[in-house]
């Protein structure tokens, strides 16, 4: 059964992430080391005693749909209640209507605790808390006042609505659209797929936030405008009104996190008799939705990160539980009668410790990525610019690194398990089920990758990748004069690591400034791995600095695994030919 680690999360958000300097000099007003560890333990006590018990049920169960309604498994309405009743969906949320406006690390801190209890209960409010950042930067200040003080409150859930099924990460291809009705709504007309929480009997109003075109929008991305379209409308005083024409006509049969009802959604079809066409408002400017959903998307993107973690370290926890109770063979440091657990042979040692480092490594990227969200919000000038960057260029990291790890450690989590992990009693296939749509969703980590060599390399003129790697450089030099013992050859993994990614860095902006970034493109993949390698090893150590009983996990990743740095940095500067050349035999005449 999983535990939240609540202490390994508190020393990554403090000694880490940055959070305990900003406590100190008084960046968040009034929060004290205190209260943030009054959160954190309650959270993790919820997230233990109340959500993960519920996982098996969800998995096995799932959500099923009858005449156009959602029936989430048993016991997991009940969860939503005593959840929002607990104030953790308004724990980030603007104090104006209702929320705690507490920082967002301690937000994603809490969202790892209840995506490693039920990966498949997490994803939903992560999209509400998305919904309520989109409409306060956005929204009109009447349907502000209608509809976030009940969002803020978890009371209704949000979702989210872009893909369709000829246009998956290429917006440009949308077709719903949107009519203007002549009195300040829009009639939306369309289908949507793969819409998470899309329908559900979790709360009596679902609040959709839909991309659609307008009849004379401009063609591609420029042309997208963004609506609020809730399933049921709501009067002036806030009480529920007639159901919207928009229901969900199907669910899809997934691999994995099953109790999340993933929705095929029909807006304007005239459901139930009702006369056709959704009823919506405009959020933001007309043909400027893109924008304004990034705002929720962004805030996806390092959720989702959080859903690598999460299931990382509910696959490690149980992985390092089995090995310690399994018997197997003979291994030399075991000294006891009988077999010895695995738990003692260097190869299963070996995987443990991977499913470990990488497990913290991934956690320190998305925390640090929160905390950088958290000093643009309040910082101002060059200080806030620079946190914005900071922020920027860590999202795709922590989305597509973090989520590769929650498949790469799930994965080790069944081989620990032998034949055990293949079956369903163990529990660790699920994690491995639930783990493999996170590099897919909220756009894939191959989109990710190229996000962050296009866009987010050239941030302050090419510099602010650089300054990052100097502030690396500098813990590597932290590692190399502490005179701890136990670092062994650490220094000089990062030593080396961080000179492979300058080269591989400034190689990548070389070839965008002589306009060849195509080149460019096959090795984005490859070189985000490369970064986050990097910069994982850097805060491993630093994290060891603070505290010397992490020194032998630091050393191992940086003796064991960083070496996959130089590796990845030949592929980013010698691998585009190859690629093109072999790539052309895929191609069908």
């Amino acid at each position: 059964m999983y535990r939240a680690p609540v202490e390994d999360i508190a020393f990554t958000l403090k000694h880490v992430a940055g959070m305990k300097s900003a406590l100190d000099a008084g960046t968040f007003g009034d929060l004290g080391e205190d209260l943030v560890d009054a959160v954190l333990s309650e959270a993790g006590r919820f997230a233990t005693e109340e959500v993960a018990p519920l996982y098996k049920i969800g998995d096995k169960q799932g959500a099923v749909l009858k005449d156009a309604a959602v029936i989430t498994p048993s016991g997991w309405k009940e969860l939503y209640r005593r959840w929002i009743d607990g104030g953790w969906n308004a724990l980030s949320g603007p104090e104006e209507f209702g929320g705690q406006a507490l920082p967002t690390m301690l937000g994603v801190a809490a969202l790892e605790m209840w995506n490693s209890a039920a990966m498949a209960f997490g994803i939903g409010p992560t999209l509400t808390m998305g919904a309520v950042e989109a409409l306060d930067k956005h929204a009109s200040e009447d349907l502000k006042a209608k509809y976030l003080k009940k969002l803020v409150s978890g009371e209704w859930m949000g979702t989210m609505n872009l893909t369709e099924p000829q246009a998956g990460s290429d917006l440009a291809a949308l077709r719903a659209r949107a009519e203007p009705a002549g009195d300040g709504t829009y009639r939306i007309f369309g289908q949507k797929i793969f819409i998470t929480y899309g329908e559900h009997d979790f709360t009596d109003n679902i609040i959709h936030l839909v991309l659609a075109r307008l009849p004379d929008a401009p063609a591609g991305t420029r042309g997208i405008s963004l609506f609020l379209v809730p399933k049921f409308l709501v009067g002036d005083d806030g009480s529920l009104g007639a159901r919207n024409d928009v229901f969900c006509s199907g669910l899809e049969h997934k691999l994995g996190i099953h109790a999340s009802p993933t929705c095929t959604m029909i807006y304007g079809d005239g459901f139930a008799g009702a006369e056709p066409g959704a009823i919506g408002w405009l959020i933001g400017e007309e043909n400027k939705g893109l924008a304004c959903m990034f705002t929720m998307m962004n805030n996806a993107r390092l959720a989702v990160g959080m859903q690598g973690v999460a299931v990382a370290e509910a696959a490690t926890q149980k992985a390092i539980a089995y090995a310690n109770e399994r018997r197997q063979g003979k291994a030399p440091s075991y000294t006891g009668a009988g077999m010895a657990p695995i738990v003692h042979h260097p190869d299963v040692q070996r995987n443990l410790l991977t499913m470990k480092a990488l497990t913290q490594v991934a956690r320190a990227i998305s925390y640090c990525c929160a905390h950088a969200i958290d000093m643009a919000r309040v910082s101002s000038g060059d200080e806030a610019v620079h946190w914005r960057d900071r922020a920027n260029l860590l999202t795709p990291l922590a989305k597509a690194f973090s989520t590769d790890v929650g498949v790469d450690v799930a994965s080790l989590g069944l081989q620990v398990h032998g034949g055990m992990g293949f079956i369903e009693e163990t529990g660790a296939a699920a994690l491995y089920r639930d783990a493999r749509i996170a590099p897919i969703y909220e756009g894939t980590n191959g989109i990710q990758a190229i996000d962050l060599v296009t866009r987010k390399l050239p941030l302050g003129g090419g510099d602010h990748v650089h300054g990052f790697v100097d502030e690396l450089a500098a813990v590597a030099g932290a590692v190399r004069i502490s005179n701890l013992q136990g670092f062994g050859r650490t220094a000089d993994a990062l030593d080396q690591a961080l000179g492979d990614l300058t080269q591989a860095t400034r190689f990548l902006q070389k070839l965008s400034a002589d306009g060849r970034s195509d080149e460019g493109l096959a090795g984005a993949t490859p070189y985000l791995r490369l970064i986050s390698l990097a910069a994982g090893g850097a805060y491993l150590a630093q994290g060891a600095l603070a505290d010397q009983a992490r020194i032998a996990l630091c050393r191992f990743f940086a003796e064991n695994l960083l070496g996959e740095v130089s590796a990845l940095k030949q592929r980013v500067v010698d691998g585009a030919e190859s690629l093109a050349a072999a790539g052309k035999t895929l191609i069908s005449a």
